[in-house]
């Protein structure tokens, strides 16, 4: 049984006459007569009663015409839903992101994300970079946004395209003494209580930060560790110590605050965005799309290198 049988029993009962029916199929009258004596066969039941007046569907041809239009109805939204999913219009996406990106990056991919593709389920996860390359290389994640690129075993298999560049900078409450400087040292920094990224949450960005006043340098031994960048902005604000942090938290500024430079620039580990290079996901094609329009030092070669990879 085919669909076209179920398109003709449908097309018959809704003319009442073999001619009609076959008029409206576009197929000559004894193809149309023989499909449906075909059907009947198969079926084990005769479907229609050929009288004078018209052809008319029997009980048991009334029950095969519901079911029949139910799974004509089903065979045209599986092919609608089909094509929704090649084109990236429906599935989920897990991304996987350090809270840094939150602050200039993902509030307008995923706003314009959501907006093309309202199909699309995202499950969004705020982790660490090592707890995001251990889940994307476990299969638990579609796409990650790190600090710097994936390390670890598995980190072979992703693809792994920069998406920002940042730097340190040191953010003080009003009431310190470097409020007002455009900048501060690394020298004056030693001298300082520092809140800091909790080094188990950033490992990238402790060990610049190591380099950068020694490892056994007081600053840092005695340094309060934040969780995020929110809760450095907050604890400066509060008057706890200078923070340290990437530039782009500059972006979250908050009452009683200040922000300067640190000199000379230190630059910190890029925020990377990974997936798996072997994933031929339509709706993971679609986010990376948004993320090039949207991360202009994505620079010609690594814009080439992801279309290659899409297109293959």
């Amino acid at each position: 049984m085919e669909a076209r049988h179920l398109r003709y029993a449908l097309a018959l009962a809704e003319h009442e006459h073999f001619g009609r029916a076959a008029q409206a199929l576009g197929i000559a009258q004894p193809p149309l007569s023989k499909q449906i004596a075909d059907l009947e066969r198969e079926v084990g039941a005769r479907l229609f009663d050929r009288t004078r007046q018209g052809v008319f569907p029997t009980a048991a041809g009334e029950a095969f015409l519901v079911r029949a239009r139910r799974a004509l109805e089903e065979m045209t939204a599986a092919t609608v839903d089909a094509g929704r999913a090649a084109r990236g219009e429906t599935g989920r996406l897990r991304l996987g992101f350090v809270a840094s990106a939150l602050l200039d990056l993902l509030p307008v991919v995923l706003g314009r994300f959501g907006r093309e593709r309202p199909g699309v389920r995202l499950e969004l996860h705020e982790m660490a970079t090592s707890g995001s390359t251990a889940a994307l290389v476990a299969g638990e994640l579609d796409v990650a946004i790190t600090l710097g690129p994936p390390r670890g075993a598995g980190a072979e298999r992703l693809l792994s395209v920069p998406i920002g560049h940042d730097h340190l900078v040191a953010v003080v409450g009003t009431a310190h003494p470097y409020a007002g400087r455009p900048s501060v040292s690394v020298s004056q920094l030693r001298d300082q209580r520092l809140i800091v990224s909790a080094a188990g949450d950033e490992p990238a960005v402790a060990a610049v930060l190591r380099t950068l006043l020694g490892a056994d340098s007081p600053a840092l031994t005695t340094a309060t560790a934040a969780r995020d960048v929110h809760t450095i902005v907050g604890l400066a604000a509060s008057g706890v110590g200078v923070g340290l942090g990437p530039s782009r938290m500059v972006s979250a500024p908050r009452p009683g605050t200040w922000f300067c430079e640190v000199t000379p620039r230190v630059p910190l580990p890029d925020l990377v965005l990974s997936f798996a290079a072997a994933d031929r996901s339509p709706v993971l094609a679609a986010f990376l799309d948004v993320i090039r329009r949207h991360c202009p030092i994505v620079d010609a070669a690594l814009d080439h290198r992801l279309r290659v990879l899409l297109d293959t």
